[in-house]
């Protein structure tokens, strides 16, 4: 084509897509293009504006580590991976929730009653529940990848202070379906806001706070894999999440009870002498 115009330009790069490339990849790429043609001729965007969007890339790309996932972050705040997370939630189990860019591979495992807490300060947390399928009834050998803050509100992934797998632990429940952990109180924190997604944050007035969660992955063989988080009902940024992660059914409360209520069976039974705090969460996955 050698008469490009604003208009048909669109179509030209449509024109250009062989004709036997994947179907999926054809609507995908498709799609993509018209809406940020779209986008560009909506917002009339200058050569300014343009260049604006190829540094915030570039600034993606230079703060990108192993350790830290700046892409992910990018799609977190604009509210992409909710989106993407919501399209493919089953209405009859637990919805899931953003993965964020903090999750840590390979953890170590951590039986059922185990204890994450160790020598950290701060509540104790009890937290138990039962992993079902949509009848209601338990999935044996189910295994649940559960991660979190410390109380400094960093992972161990972004502390050097913290052990590589500090806050991680890998469960596989048995035939009851059931899990249970001691943490300590997980606290609502802030993404990071020192690089190109903190730019868009302070430019749309912005805060980078998230509600605190405990994060699971949770699987078992033919049933769809989960990825969630799960939220208190008293946080104060649970209704203005920076990364759009909370969900109705996710929101759970704490409840204080006394030291001599503690269940036995337990990694921590025997040594808590104080008020901890509880939660019992059933996680419902949907079968394939």
């Amino acid at each position: 084509m050698r008469n490009v115009t604003k208009d048909n330009i669109t179509d030209v790069f449509k024109g250009y897509m062989a004709d036997d490339m994947n179907p999926r990849m054809r609507e995908v790429m498709g799609s993509l293009v018209q809406h940020l043609h779209d986008f560009a001729r909506e917002t009339n965007l200058t050569h300014d504006e343009w260049r604006k969007g190829l540094e915030f890339l570039e600034g993606c790309a230079a703060v990108e580590t192993e350790d830290r996932h700046e892409f992910v972050l990018a799609s977190d705040v604009l509210g992409l991976s909710s989106l993407v997370d919501m399209l493919h939630s089953r209405d009859d189990a637990t919805s899931s929730s953003v993965l964020g860019p903090f999750h840590v591979s390979g953890a170590p495992p951590l039986a059922v009653g185990g204890d994450m807490k160790r020598h950290f300060g701060g509540p104790v947390l009890l937290a138990e529940g039962t992993i079902r399928d949509t009848d209601g009834r338990p999935i044996p050998g189910a295994v649940i990848d559960i991660w979190q803050t410390a109380p400094n509100g960093l992972y161990a992934s972004q502390d050097d202070e913290q052990d590589t797998f500090s806050f991680h632990g890998l469960m596989t429940v048995g035939d009851d379906g059931r899990y249970a952990f001691t943490t300590v109180k997980p606290v609502e924190y802030t993404v990071p806001s020192d690089g190109p997604v903190g730019d868009i944050l302070r430019a749309c007035g912005r805060h980078p706070w998230r509600p605190s969660h405990l994060h699971y992955i949770v699987t078992a063989p033919g049933y769809r894999s989960l990825v969630t988080e799960i939220f208190p009902d008293d946080d104060p940024y649970l209704d203005q999440d920076t990364v759009f992660g909370v969900r109705d059914d996710l929101v759970m409360t704490y409840v204080e009870r006394p030291a001599g209520d503690f269940p036995d069976g337990l990694a921590l039974s025997g040594t808590i002498s104080e008020p901890f705090l509880h939660v019992d969460f059933d996680v419902i996955l949907a079968s394939d």
